[in-house]
């Protein structure tokens, strides 16, 4: 079977906006509240930060769950790892998630600085340049058989759709609208050409977009 490419969980508002502007440590989405985005997936049962009992089951539930499913690899842009800009000045950064980050696999941060990699706890974080296709082929060399999921953010998920390098997306729209800020699409019809679409509205008041290639 062939390995995929996957974009799992991307949630944007309904005006297609997945990240703010003017990202920095203290606002890792930048201006954006990412809580407005994000809320489905917090007050499931399965999210993996939950310090409470409790927590909801159905749709979001299972999608949450599903996050780690049969992935052996995960790709993302240089601005989700981290704020920082240009050359590296400070290789103590090692993300945003402490020393407990929750890929679970081997990541591949895209950038054209180099910098050693860097492991923490079961993740090890590979720092390369490259065009998606170079490093799409890396990940899945890496991935041992399994999927490869495409984390983000919105520059680095429309560089494989423009490069016509993924198979299937799971985007989670929320019923806000943002305004300005990084836009994943103006519309998701724009991807229709080339993938089929499922809308399954949640309780939660978030529509699950599910594409699949035609």
């Amino acid at each position: 079977m062939d390995q995929l490419l996957r974009v799992m969980n991307f949630s944007v508002s309904s005006d297609g906006i997945g990240a703010g502007e003017h990202q920095s440590l203290e606002r890792p989405f930048g201006h954006v509240d990412p809580g407005r985005l994000f809320a489905w997936a917090g007050a499931t049962a399965s999210w993996p930060n939950r310090t409470d009992p409790g927590g909801t089951r159905g749709l979001d539930d299972y999608f949450t769950r599903d996050f780690a499913r049969n992935i052996g690899a995960e790709i993302m842009g240089r601005n989700k790892f981290g704020p920082q800009r240009g050359p590296w000045r400070d290789h103590d950064w090692r993300g945003w998630w402490g020393d407990e980050p929750p890929f679970r696999t081997p990541v591949f941060v895209m950038t054209h600085h180099g910098r050693p990699s860097i492991t923490l706890s079961d993740t090890t974080f590979h720092f390369v340049a490259g065009d998606p296709a170079t490093v799409l082929a890396r990940a899945r060399e890496a991935a041992d058989g399994k999927d490869v999921r495409l984390g983000g953010g919105v520059g680095t998920v429309r560089q494989f759709l423009d490069a016509d390098l993924v198979d299937t997306l799971h985007v989670a729209v929320a019923p806000v609208e943002l305004g300005s800020g990084l836009r994943l699409w103006e519309s998701p019809d724009e991807l229709l050409d080339r993938f089929h679409l499922e809308v399954v509205p949640s309780p939660s008041g978030v529509a699950h977009h599910l594409f699949w290639r035609r």
